[in-house]
């Protein structure tokens, strides 16, 4: 909304809604950190969000309306789809004729009202309300949504049944079928999952939602029907419906709704059947940045100096489901100019990138990480994307690449940065050749980020910090983050432990009560220079790297990890999940 601050400081002044000490420095420190003045407010809770809403309506000239405890009738509310609804923070609470009221967060934003006029073929009016109030009428639409799955699951279970081939042809391209699959993914994508898994089990078929990292419960469904979501699932992804002895892999794209999502199916017999994983891989998502990301400081400045070098590796490293992918994919975002010829070796390819050309690995025709490499080194490529370094084939192509002018950006399986060196010489690389070809070492994590809305101030006993340091040198990781400037004026120069203020995890109806929403990486990033050249090729430790690397300011995960829980962004719990080995 275009309310600019000092528009709405004298309103709030004039109107005399807080102490003008108060709002003087509000508004100093809006200005200072180039931040809007009602953030601020919020921020500091000098004003609840349902006022300030309120005033901004009354400065727009728009009407306000507060859901929070409004019921919509189901029929006015799918007017605007929720996938539509959820992106754009924008719903429909009222039809009389052919004008409907919208509620959203921001009246002037005329490009999505244009959108929902053109959709419905309605006059659009519309009204100002609150965030929490758009997350209550959201809420609306998962409860829908879960009785309108009971009611197709009580209909239809008996009609999709079937284990011949000729059945399950039939059966999946039936309606019931296809009404119960296209519930179970759309349930899934409001829900904000990364992967889908349908498991059959003796009496049931189980399926599971991965939401931030962490998989849970999402339904049971009857036994009878697995067969029939089975055979939905291989018709979508062009997979053979009669074969059930070995593992299959497809894909399929759903387009609907202004939602544009690429699924990545894994199919995996099991004893009691077949058990299916999808990926879920958002294309209209918009691009990450490095920053948004969770890449700070140095480390960030590191990455954006290396990328730049005309030649040489880039190396992502960490276990699977780190992030490695989107990294990578975020690099390649940000080299990706009309000047230079980027050609990437993927197996799978994930997303699809404009003026880049991607090469699926397809292993049955010989098509591997190295035949792939070998044929784009006579494609006059600047860059090359190697999704991943398994084997000394690939190594072996993979360094001469980077010696001969080309920039790699890839990934590889270690814990930490440090480890990548002895883990490439092992592979059969010449310590030499690995010392002159790297850049940089980008090792990461992610972890679960707090929910903003119910996050809860703690100070750590001392029993907990006891625990703490039979893992960890907690005295060493306090001095670094007293002299981080991620943390400047957030940690006392002489504070202890006891005295730090940490976060931990609440409950909202705006996270699903889970105390986490959205992730964030920690990571650690190594840069190769002279000496740490000279160190690789004397076939230097693991631990005489890493010490090396910090005298030099690089920070480790658990650090960054930590300072992040400083901030407010993490905490203790999730650092110690995913860094535990």
């Amino acid at each position: 909304m275009k309310i600019e601050n000092k528009q709405l400081y004298e309103f709030i002044k004039d109107a005399e809604l807080l102490k003008l000490e108060d709002l003087d420095l509000a508004y100093k420190e809006s200005a200072d950190g180039g931040i809007q003045l009602g953030e601020i407010l919020l921020k500091k809770k000098l004003v609840d969000e349902l006022k300030l809403r309120q005033l901004y309506a009354y400065i727009l000239g728009v009407p306000f309306v507060d859901l929070s405890k409004e019921i919509i009738p189901s029929e006015v509310l799918h007017i605007v789809p929720e996938p539509i609804a959820k992106k754009y923070k924008i719903v429909a609470f009222e039809k009389s004729g052919q004008d409907l009221k919208v509620a959203m967060l921001n009246p002037e934003d005329i490009q999505t009202i244009d959108f929902i006029r053109k959709k419905t073929g309605l006059k659009i009016i519309t009204c100002l309300t609150s965030e929490s109030s758009i997350d209550v009428i959201l809420k609306q639409y998962e409860k829908s949504l879960k009785a309108e799955f009971g009611d197709i699951i009580e209909k239809n279970s008996q009609e999709v049944s079937g284990d011949e081939k000729e059945d399950l042809e039939k059966v999946a391209q039936g309606l019931p079928i296809i009404r119960i699959v296209d519930t179970l993914i759309k349930h899934a994508i409001l829900q904000g999952a990364s992967d889908i898994h349908i498991e059959p089990d003796e009496k049931e078929v189980r399926v599971r939602y991965r939401i931030d990292g962490i998989l849970h419960d999402a339904m049971t469904l009857p036994k009878q029907i697995k067969h029939g979501i089975i055979a939905r699932i291989k018709v979508l992804s062009n997979l053979k419906l009669d074969e059930h002895r070995v593992p299959q892999d497809g894909r399929f794209k759903l387009e609907k709704d202004d939602i544009k999502i690429s699924f990545r199916v894994s199919i995996l017999p099991i004893f009691e059947g077949e058990k299916i994983v999808m990926r879920l891989l958002d294309e209209t998502s918009k691009g990450l940045t490095l920053e948004k990301m969770g890449l700070t400081g140095n480390a960030l400045e590191i990455i954006h100096r290396q990328i730049k070098k005309p030649n040489g590796m880039i190396l992502v490293t960490g276990p699977t489901g780190s992030g490695k992918t989107t990294t990578l994919y975020t690099v390649m975002d940000i080299l990706n100019t009309p000047e230079v010829n980027i050609s990437t070796v993927e197996d799978p390819v994930e997303y699809r990138m404009p003026r880049v050309n991607q090469t699926q690995i397809y292993t049955k025709v010989g098509l591997t990480f190295a035949a792939g490499l070998r044929a784009l080194l006579r494609q006059d490529p600047d860059i090359i994307m190697v999704g991943e370094i398994r084997d000394q084939e690939t190594l072996e192509m993979a360094i001469p690449a980077a010696l001969t002018g080309h920039l790699e950006p890839s990934t590889l399986l270690t814990n930490i940065a440090a480890a990548t060196f002895p883990r490439i010489i092992d592979m059969g690389a010449e310590p030499f050749l690995v010392a002159s070809t790297v850049n940089v070492i980008i090792a990461q994590r992610l972890v679960r980020k707090l929910c903003p809305d119910c996050k809860k101030e703690y100070k750590m006993t001392a029993k907990e910090l006891e625990a703490l340091n039979g893992n960890y040198d907690m005295a060493s990781i306090l001095e670094v983050i007293k002299n981080n400037s991620q943390t400047k004026g957030v940690v006392d120069s002489k504070a202890k432990w006891e005295e730090v203020v940490l976060y931990k995890a609440g409950g909202c109806e705006r996270c699903g009560n889970e105390g986490y929403k959205g992730r964030s990486g920690i990571y650690e990033v190594l840069e190769v220079d002279a000496e740490m050249e000279k160190m690789i090729s004397q076939k230097a430790s693991t631990e005489e790297v890493e010490k090396k690397a910090r005298e030099k300011g690089m920070l480790t995960m658990v650090e960054d990890g930590f300072i992040k829980a400083v901030n407010g962004i993490t905490s203790i719990e999730e650092i110690l999940r995913v860094t535990k080995e």
